[in-house]
């Protein structure tokens, strides 16, 4: 009873070491964590909080505005009054050194008019950041497609691999029977057995190959990948031919950027209105005809108006329309070189379909042909090298269908991938 609870548990212990070995992925996950591991990622947090510190300090802009100064000052002059020497009294004329000490605060009423556009354009810009952002993890969809369709590739060709090495056996074994039975000679037998291991150097190959495939697939999506990783085959989509790639958001965010800029340029326009309070203690103090120090405040309204925002307003205008005109040529470019891509991609998908008809066609009349040539072989009728011939045949064929079946699916996810859906 013991010895077969330590074989279950045995048993149980390398089943679970093999489920915890081998991994399987899809293509939509690759995409995921490629977008994830790829160092340009990082930025997408710094963005977000260089746009919130921004904002932070343009709601500043409403809190009222606090200075102080001090300024101690001699000057060459002073107002004076001469009275006549009749009059019983004197007035006493100020000293040429005079000293002040005061705090002001300033609360602007029309600053509104430029912090929101200032809020909004910040907004607008850590968007434009992002979106770029997008656009650039992207274009890592079209590598991911690279790879990844190169490791299903070299799985089918090693699943062929395997089938080729199945009929070259069967070959042995019936050339094998046949030199039994006196009616082939060894060197028939050597022949394919050469051919056997001729195989088994292109199955290495392959699977190097492969490695190499996966290694940097697992560096693109930060995760280490080994000979019993398994990529799920992506089921084939539709073409769709509407556009949905990042570059239009950014192209619109742009835009909405100019929009922002414009009621900016406006704003700067705009006369000032504001109320401030000064408090300070100096000598003299607002009383001019009384020498010391004395304390002093002071309350009042201020409004001022800068005419030169109209010295580049209509330039600024024309130049904003100007950029307009530049972002909306960058679209039009965009989306023509997308189109003139998808036609290109869906006349690939249209061949790669047509050659897979063909390719089946192939495949039966070859492998009809190589049944009988196994026949042929085993009663001594074809030579070893005859039959070699027909299986070779038959394995480029079936070869060929495996390359258009990736190639097709291939071809389906890049016209998805460009066309952004």
């Amino acid at each position: 009873m013991k010895r077969i609870i330590i074989i279950v548990t045995g048993f149980l212990f390398l089943l679970s070491t093999s489920a915890q070995s081998s991994q399987t992925l899809t293509l939509d996950e690759c995409y995921a964590l490629a977008k994830t591991a790829y160092p340009l990622a990082k930025q997408k947090d710094l963005i977000e909080k260089s746009k919130d510190y921004n904002i932070e300090n343009a709601k500043k802009g409403y809190l009222p505005q606090i200075n102080f100064s001090a300024q101690a000052t001699y000057q060459s002059d002073v107002t004076s009054i001469d009275l006549p020497a009749s009059l019983p009294f004197t007035i006493q004329a100020p000293s040429k050194d005079q000293y002040k000490m005061y705090g002001e605060i300033n609360q602007s009423l029309t600053d509104a008019f430029m912090i929101e556009p200032q809020r909004k354009l910040i907004k607008s810009n850590a968007e434009i950041s992002q979106q770029q952002l997008e656009v650039e993890l992207y274009k890592l969809k079209d590598r991911v497609n690279q790879l990844y369709f190169g490791v299903l590739l070299i799985d089918g060709q090693l699943q062929q691999v395997e089938l080729l090495k199945k009929d070259i056996q069967t070959g042995i074994n019936k050339i094998t029977a046949a030199i039994n039975n006196g009616v082939a000679y060894k060197s028939n037998k050597s022949e394919l057995q050469a051919e056997l291991l001729k195989v088994e150097q292109n199955s290495i190959q392959l699977k190097a190959t492969r490695k190499a495939y996966t290694d940097m697939l697992g560096q693109f999506i930060n995760r280490p990948l080994n000979d019993s990783t398994v990529l799920q085959t992506p089921v084939a989509v539709t073409s769709v031919a509407t556009i949905h790639r990042p570059e239009l958001n950014l192209f619109e965010t742009q835009k909405k950027t100019f929009d922002i800029q414009d009621k900016l340029i406006v704003a700067k326009t705009l006369p000032r209105a504001g109320v401030f309070f000064q408090g300070g203690y100096a000598k003299p103090g607002l009383n001019m005809l009384k020498n010391e120090f004395a304390g002093y405040y002071m309350l009042g309204v201020r409004l001022g108006w800068s005419l030169s925002g109209f010295y580049t307003f209509r330039k600024d205008k024309k130049l904003l329309d100007v950029n307009r005109g530049l972002i909306d040529i960058q679209q039009e470019a965009f989306l023509f070189n997308t189109n003139f891509t998808l036609t290109q991609q869906n006349s690939e998908q249209q061949k790669y379909e047509e050659l897979m008809k063909s390719d089946d066609e192939i495949i039966a009349l070859r492998t009809e042909v190589k049944v009988a040539a196994q026949a042929q072989l085993e009663n001594g009728v074809i030579t070893s090298n005859d039959f070699l011939t027909k299986v070779n045949a038959e394995d480029q064929a079936r070869q060929n269908l495996i390359l258009h079946k990736i190639q097709l699916l291939m071809a389906e996810y890049n016209y998805k991938t460009t066309s952004g859906n």
